[in-house]
């Protein structure tokens, strides 16, 4: 099972975008937990993570969220058409291609 962790300034922007994932990732049988948790809190999930995908809004931060997290897991922006879109769809598939699903 992997597991996909989303990051935004507060967590709470990407609770509708991680519904609309968890619902997609159900659809097609892909095993995995999705959570989303505010910048803050990224030094405690890391160790878990299979991949962490970055809201738009704090991308400016990449350079020291993917400090944070070094080799642990791969770490990218999630695009901002998927993010204003709400495309569940789009960033699972997005995220399960950086895992090498």
């Amino acid at each position: 099972m992997k597991n996909i962790v989303l990051v935004c300034n507060m967590g709470m922007s990407t609770s509708a975008l991680m519904k609309k994932m968890r619902k997609h990732a159900e659809t097609i049988n892909f095993e995995c937990t999705i959570e989303a948790y505010p910048v803050s809190e990224l030094p405690k999930v890391v160790p878990t993570a299979d991949i962490i995908l970055v809201g738009p809004q704090i991308s400016y931060m990449m350079d020291k969220i993917k400090a944070v997290v070094g080799d642990v897991a791969p770490v990218a922006p999630i695009p901002t058409q998927m993010y204003g879109l709400m495309d569940g769809k789009g960033v699972v598939d997005l995220a399960r291609k950086m895992m090498g699903e």
